[in-house]
């Protein structure tokens, strides 16, 4: 009886002791829930998880003509929005203006322009814009312009002239040194006005000035080799790259595309001959027959250099075409 009544009691206690676990299990599985469903219900985590981060408004910025949005777009990268006005290929110097440009100006925050003149249709676009929040950066600000170098023989008629700009020659990118100039212009110009971003414009701009640095410096490298190369072109686009490298322009020869008479063509290569140079340099992309038969009658090779104002809008284009440029030089200058 009394081996009945002790394992009896020996099953009550190990029920119990199971009820008990049980029990406490059960209680601890439903506090953790509640512990759960507390965290995931929670106001702020709600909130915090269906609210994505604030992001910062991209400035607007457009700059003129080509290479003031290669140097432009390579400063801002994705900090800014980064537009042109005047299309690649596009005679700078005697453009129209259009209402899109108006409208691309009047919501910008910032314009970037080379300045000295060369975007004539500026100022009054601007004007009609009305954005009284619109800054400007003239990137040839603080650069020793250059007004004369060399005369402009004009082949249709019987003048020559010195040939001068009010505000000085205006390619000024043509010169990798006064390029640095220029996007440290417009650095500062960003910066100035999205203070925010100044690291990442900072960082931008020292990246592409080291590579303008390295550029020059193969410029040095290579025509140094063949110093006071003689040239003529028929662009007044040079005078910078001519100067900074030792190269000498000796005439720009200015010569009508059209309507040109036999006396007209032998003006043009009297001027040429007149000044016994190793080389002629036209543009890519132009076929002007005179130029060419220019440089059979005168038996030197018609090379082209590029004024950069077309190409492709990677900013990373710059240096290929002032690449070309430098090759060019060589060959014609030995």
């Amino acid at each position: 009886m009394s081996d009945r009544v002790s394992k009896t009691n020996k099953f009550l206690s190990s029920f119990v002791s199971l009820v008990t676990l049980f029990l406490l299990t059960t209680a601890c599985n439903q506090a953790d829930t509640k512990r759960s469903v507390s965290v995931e219900q929670s106001p702020q985590a709600q909130e915090a998880a269906s609210t994505p981060k604030a992001e910062s408004k991209k400035i607007k910025v457009v700059a003129t003509f080509l290479p003031m949005y290669w140097f432009t777009q390579a400063v801002a990268g994705d900090a800014a929005d980064v537009a042109i006005l005047v299309p690649p290929g596009t005679e700078v110097h005697e453009y129209q203006a259009t209402p899109e440009n108006v409208k691309a100006i009047a919501t910008a925050n910032l314009l970037v322009k080379n300045g000295l003149g060369l975007e004539e249709f500026l100022e009054p676009t601007v004007k009609n814009a009305q954005n009284p929040k619109l800054t400007q950066i003239d990137a040839s600000k603080g650069i020793q312009t250059v007004k004369e170098i060399s005369p402009v023989v004009e082949a249709g008629n019987k003048e020559e002239h010195d040939h001068e700009h009010g505000e000085g020659n205006p390619h000024v990118w043509l010169d990798p040194v006064l390029a640095k100039q220029q996007v440290i212009n417009i650095r500062d110009g960003l910066i100035a006005v999205d203070p925010a971003n100044k690291g990442t414009y900072e960082a931008n701009a020292a990246a592409y000035v080291k590579q303008l640095e390295d550029l020059n410096n193969q410029y040095q490298q290579t025509l140094q080799k063949n110093p006071n190369c003689t040239f003529i072109t028929f662009h007044d686009a040079y005078p910078y790259l001519a100067k900074r490298y030792n190269l000498k322009q000796v005439a720009v020869v200015e010569i009508p595309e059209d309507q040109l008479t036999p006396t007209d063509v032998q003006k043009a290569v009297n001027a040429v001959k007149k000044y016994n140079v190793k080389a002629l340099f036209g543009e890519p992309g132009i076929d002007n027959k005179l130029l060419t038969s220019l440089s059979k009658d005168l038996n030197l090779t018609l090379y082209e250099l590029d004024s950069l104002e077309t190409g492709s809008t990677d900013p990373q284009h710059y240096f290929q075409a002032m690449k070309n440029n430098l090759q060019t030089l060589e060959t014609a200058c030995k």
